[in-house]
Parts: structure tokens; C-alpha cells; sequence
């Protein structure tokens, strides 16, 4: 702020106190008039920058309004998909089920001469699908079990029916065979197969590597032979 008297003082030192007096006042109107132009610019800049800032927080306030209507209706599409998934998931497990059902059906029915004829193995009573149960309650399912005489030897036949045969159907299969064996719940030297639609090279090499004979769906069919 501007010291009026000390600056009358130091010019009465120099000229007359009237003229000092003058000078003073001038020099004082001055002062107060720049000091309230800078206030008001500033205020005025600031009441802009107020004004900005108001709305760019209603643009982003509109903004999120958008994001949370698009994230309902995403949410909404979300739960549509979701809902067809489990509808599309559990007619393709139908109709998963129902083709391989289909092929094991016919393999059952098939197999009995194929085997004697191939492999010398004649089926007694039936190939059936079976719930093998063990004492503690839990059980393994076999698509296609039975019983046959190989040479003499009672043996079990087990195998599965696979549309497309993959290394994991092995593997799995052998567990089973593994824990039914330790149980005795096999007989003899088992007959181990897969039947199946479609086998690549190295997967069939490999069934056949771990003891699995692989019989092509079409060289049984319900009845026997092709």
C-alpha cells in the first residue's frame, strides 16, 4: 500500500508544501487507480477460468452419464451372450452326447464279430456300457465292457468310443484300466481299444505304442462287418 505522508513528507523537503500536497494526491489517485484496474483483471480472469472449470465438470459429469448408460446396456448384452453361451453350450453338449452315445451303440453291437474275426476273440453274453464301482463308493465309467475268450483265457474287453481321438482319451483310459486292475476288477490279459470316427497318425501310433488296438468307426457297424 501507498505511504501518502511519507511521500508529502519527502517532497515538502524539496518544494513547497502546496505543490508537495499536489504531487501527493496526483501521484496517490494514480497508485489506487492501477491497484483497482489489476483487481478487477484478475477477478475478471478468474471469474473466466471459474466459468471454464464449471463446465468442463458439466461435459465430464455428462460424460460419465454416457459411460454408466453404455455399461448398463454392456452389462445388459453381457447377460444376453452369457445366457445364449450356456443355452449354445448345452445344446452342443446334447448333441456331443448324443453322437457319442451314438457311436457306442454301434460299436457295441458291431464288435462281437469284428473281434472274433481280427483278433480272435470271441465275446460271451454281451459288450454293455458300465459304472465299474469300487468299495469305497466312487466308480469309473467304461463306454464298452464285456467279457471273451482269447486262446482259452477269459480276458476282459475294454474300450472307448471317441468321434476324434486325441492323446488325453488315452492317457485318461489307461488311468482307469490302472485302477481297475489294481482292484482286480479285470480278468486275465485285457483287450484295450478305442473305436473312433477320426484318429491323426501320431495319435493313433500312440494309442497302439501304449497297448490300444484303434478300430475305425466304419469297419463296425450295428449287426457286424462292413
Amino acid at each position: 500500500m501507498l505511504n501518502t505522508f511519507k511521500l508529502f513528507n519527502n517532497l515538502s523537503e524539496s518544494m513547497e508544501p502546496a505543490s508537495a500536497r499536489v504531487i501527493t494526491e496526483a501521484i496517490g489517485e494514480l497508485y489506487e487507480e492501477l491497484r483497482n484496474s489489476v483487481t478487477k483483471a484478475e477477478f475478471h480472469e478468474l471469474k473466466e477460468i471459474v466459468r471454464d472449470l464449471a463446465e468442463a465438470q458439466k461435459r465430464t459429469e455428462l460424460r460419465v452419464e454416457e459411460l454408466a448408460e453404455a455399461q448398463k446396456r454392456t452389462e445388459a448384452e453381457l447377460h444376453e451372450l452369457v445366457k445364449d453361451h450356456k443355452v449354445t453350450r448345452t445344446m452342443l453338449g446334447g448333441l456331443s452326447d448324443a453322437v457319442g452315445y451314438g457311436l457306442e451303440d454301434m460299436a457295441i453291437l458291431g464288435l462281437p464279430p469284428y473281434l472274433e474275426k481280427k483278433h480272435g476273440i470271441k465275446v460271451t453274453g454281451e459288450l454293455e456300457r458300465r459304472f465299474m464301482e469300487y468299495p469305497d463308493g466312487r466308480h469309473d465309467e467304461l463306454n464298452i465292457v464285456g467279457e471273451g475268450v482269447r486262446a482259452g483265457e477269459t480276458i476282459t474287453i475294454c474300450g472307448e468310443a471317441k468321434t476324434r481321438l486325441a492323446k488325453k482319451h488315452v492317457v485318461d483310459f489307461l488311468r482307469v484300466i490302472n485302477r481297475l486292475e489294481r482292484r482286480k476288477m479285470i480278468k486275465g490279459n485285457p483287450f484295450l481299444f478305442m473305436v473312433t470316427y477320426t484318429a491323426v497318425p501320431d495319435v493313433e501310433r500312440y494309442a497302439i505304442e501304449q497297448g490300444l488296438a484303434v478300430i475305425p468307426s466304419y469297419k463296425v457297424r450295428q449287426g457286424g462287418l462292413l
